[in-house]
């Protein structure tokens, strides 16, 4: 009786499952989990006693959930296993089924043959018993009629050599005469072997001379002329000179197959239009890789095959005649893909300003393809890298035609915003000269700024477009790494993305400079407009045409030699500075002009007593209130301080002025440059040719400071009467009520206007200030 009441059978399939599944038995009985479910003890009561003393009522639910969800997971993995063992089963059974019968017709097939070769033996063995005694005899007579076909070759070889001659079969002659060459050589002292050679050599000169013959001849085709070199070696010509036979006699051939491409390359001089359409480069490339290349790549087969590759020469022969040819066959090899090269570049150039990206990098592939299989053949040659130079130089100059295009756009989009700015108003009708206060009903500037910049964006992304199929995945120099990576970091990155941001902000720089070479400056709104368009591309358009350019041209190792973000965006945050603070110093100079002409051109001592405000004034607040709105289209408002009422406004006017007149009358009153020197001393200083701020306000602000100190260095240099000094009092005044509206800090035109006028009581021969209700009422007049 078995151990357990188990048969040996079952026990022997139970150990055998329990060795494959790695189930050991002889672990410690403490290692023994009853509630692991996947333990081979599991006990389920033991299980379910320990989930419910240890598990709440939602951890039974949840644990319920996942036992059904395991439950159904098994069930459709144990039906799917018994369908698969279901198929296989059926599979095997017909299987054997076929095997049945198969393996019956071989067994009749094995019958017969066995029968067959019983009786073959049998015929042999009668064979060999009939000739067992006249086998030596047979051998004797077999040796003698060999002997006696040899000599009777010799013989008739001169005749068959003139038969073959006659019937242009030199290849037989060849081989006719090579057969016997080394018996006639071994045999010439003998009287009658003599003859046979004599006349043997007289027809294998005519055929050498024949052969050379067919080898100059420049109608020959290719198999010809290699039918030709092989004979010649068989009848050990030199291998050198066959080389430059063979080569001559191919070149023929390539260099009318380049002249032909090279005509085509030029196209229809003579039309109307020299360069071909995009779609005819695939023309080319087909008859460059049907003709020149693949030429090219007979004649290298064919020469290797000739030279280098003969089979039953010897070592040292084969490798005398592969030193001779192998450097003759690169050298000329080299040469006319030079010259295919050329013709190829100079197609290339035609078609990079009016060609198709799509057909002209299809030609290009070709052209590599068929390059690098012509380097397989010839690998000494390097071929490969005059293919990759043709690829390189190609895209070189359509990344070129690419930066080109980009940069003469953006001089057309800065020529259109200069035609636009001088035949558009840019100043809305509502605006008045009173301050600038009543809303715009349009923005001009802002259209024209959202024009070029979006035009450069879209002109970037449809360029980025057209270079990306050069590196798709169906090109195969695209996927090498030679090309992929500096195509993408040096190409693209910095030879277009990089060279095009820097064009633009140089350009835009350039305005800054006053050069001979421009006609007139630039305008100032135009500094204006590219002052924002640089701190746009500052803020965020060169990051976002970087990672554009960086997510269609990705390449490892991109930071090496790439030019960063960072420096891009601080070179144009820099020139953004630069243009907005010669925009404040071009304004500034051009109302200070005004200002000075003024002030010089008019006789203060002998002028009328005031009634009204100097015209040249009115053009300032004017000026001023065009400018604001210019700036308020393409910058933010700004922070200001706060104002004033119009009231306490009013009331300290009269007060300065009122103060102003006291102590100039004072008959002990301290001296007045002393007087405004303390004053200066308290007051905060104001910078006014400082850097300016991205907003309206900031901007403003630094043309009306830089009016303003000109004003008051204009009035130094003059000597004013009463009724000067008056005029600048009113003309100030006007100045004030209008501009402090502009500025960040009303105090910083109240405290200029106050050094203008002090500085004019300073220089006042009959220092008598008029009345501040009479200003007011001239001012309000105007």
């Amino acid at each position: 009786m078995a151990e357990g009441g188990e048969d040996p059978p079952k026990r022997k399939r139970r150990n055998l499952l329990k060795l494959y599944y790695g189930v050991n038995e002889s672990q410690s009985s403490d290692a023994i989990d009853p509630t692991d479910i996947n333990s081979p003890h599991f006990q389920p009561s033991s299980y379910m006693e320990q989930l419910l003393q240890k598990s709440s009522l939602a951890q039974l639910m949840d644990k319920e959930d996942e036992m059904l969800q395991q439950i159904k997971v098994l069930d459709r993995d144990m039906q799917t296993l018994v369908y698969d063992n279901y198929n296989k089963f059926i599979s095997a059974t017909d299987m054997i089924r076929k095997m049945k019968s198969d393996f019956k017709k071989m067994e009749d097939e094995m019958d017969r043959l066995s029968t067959n070769m019983q009786q073959i033996q049998v015929v042999s063995d009668t064979i060999n018993r009939s000739l067992d005694g006249q086998r030596q005899e047979l051998g004797k007579l077999a040796g003698v009629h060999s002997l006696l076909k040899k000599l009777q070759f010799l013989f008739e070889l001169p005749s068959r050599l003139k038969k073959c001659m006659e019937m242009n079969a030199e290849g037989q002659a060849v081989r006719y005469y090579a057969k016997a060459r080394h018996v006639l050589k071994e045999y010439e002292h003998m009287p009658s072997f003599q003859g046979i050679q004599r006349d043997c050599l007289l027809i294998v000169d005519q055929l050498r001379e024949k052969l050379h013959d067919n080898l100059r001849n420049t109608s020959s085709q290719p198999q010809q002329l290699a039918e030709c070199v092989e004979l010649l070696l068989q009848l050990n010509e030199p291998p050198a000179e066959l080389c430059d036979a063979y080569i001559l006699q191919a070149s023929h051939q390539l260099n009318q197959d380049l002249k032909r491409l090279a005509d085509l390359s030029e196209g229809d001089t003579g039309g109307e239009e020299r360069v071909r359409l995009a779609s005819d480069v695939l023309e080319f490339a087909d008859v460059g890789c049907n003709t020149v290349l693949s030429n090219a790549a007979l004649l290298i087969a064919n020469f290797t095959e000739l030279f280098m590759r003969r089979k039953g020469d010897a070592g040292e022969q084969l490798d005398k005649i592969r030193s001779a040819a192998e450097p003759r066959l690169v050298r000329f090899i080299k040469g006319i893909l030079q010259q295919f090269f050329g013709i190829v570049m100079r197609r290339f150039e035609a078609e990079v300003p009016e060609g198709s990206d799509q057909f002209l990098v299809r030609a290009l592939d070709r052209f590599h393809r068929k390059l690098l299989s012509i380097h397989r053949i010839l690998p000494v040659g390097k071929i490969d890298s005059l293919a990759a130079e043709m690829v390189t130089s190609t895209t070189c100059l359509r990344v070129k035609f690419f930066s080109n295009k980009l940069q003469e756009q953006f001089a057309g989009y800065l020529a259109d915003a200069r035609q636009s700015m001088a035949t558009q108003s840019l100043v809305p009708t509502g605006t008045t000269s009173q301050g600038g206060d009543t809303p715009s009903q349009s923005a001009p500037l802002t259209a024209l700024f959202s024009e070029i910049s979006g035009k450069i964006m879209e002109e970037f992304k449809s360029t980025i477009n057209s270079l990306k199929v050069y590196v798709s995945s169906e090109v195969i120099f695209a996927t090498q790494n030679w090309f992929r990576v500096p195509f993408c970091r040096q190409q693209i990155r910095q030879g277009l993305v990089v060279k095009h941001l820097y064009h633009i902000v140089d350009t835009a720089a350039d305005m800054c400079k006053v050069t001979t070479s421009r006609s007139s400056p630039a305008p100032p709104v135009l500094l204006l407009l590219l002052a924002r368009l640089c701190l746009e591309m500052k803020d965020s358009i060169i990051a976002y045409l970087v990672n554009i350019a960086d997510e269609a041209f990705p390449a490892n190792e991109r930071s090496s030699g790439a030019t960063p973000i960072a420096d891009l965006c601080k070179h144009a945050g820099t020139t953004s500075q630069e243009l907005i603070d010669h925009y404040v110093s071009v304004q500034g100079l051009t109302i200070s002009q005004m200002i000075r002409k003024s002030v010089e051109t008019r006789d203060w001592l002998s002028t009328l007593e005031p009634r009204t405000v100097r015209p040249v004034m009115k053009r300032v607040v004017e000026d001023v209130s065009i400018l604001d709105h210019h700036v308020g289209q393409l910058f933010e408002e700004g922070m200001r301080k706060d104002q004033s009422s119009d009231d306490s406004r009013a009331s300290k006017r009269r007060n300065i002025a009122t103060g102003t007149r006291a102590w100039n009358y004072a008959p002990n009153a301290f001296d007045n440059n002393l007087m405004s020197n303390i004053q200066k001393l308290f007051s905060e200083r104001i910078e006014i040719f400082g850097s300016v701020e991205f907003n309206k306000v900031s901007v403003v602000t630094g043309v009306i400071k830089i009016a303003l100190k000109t004003f008051l260095e204009c009035v130094r240099l003059r000597t004013f009467g009463k009724y000067g000094l008056q005029q600048v009092q009113v003309d100030t005044h006007y100045l004030q009520i209008y501009l402090w509206r502009f500025v960040s800090d009303e105090n910083l035109v109240k405290i200029l206007v106050d050094e203008i006028v002090t500085s004019t009581v300073q220089r006042c021969t009959d220092p008598v200030v008029m009345e501040p209700s009479v200003i007011d009422v001239i001012c309000s007049q105007n």
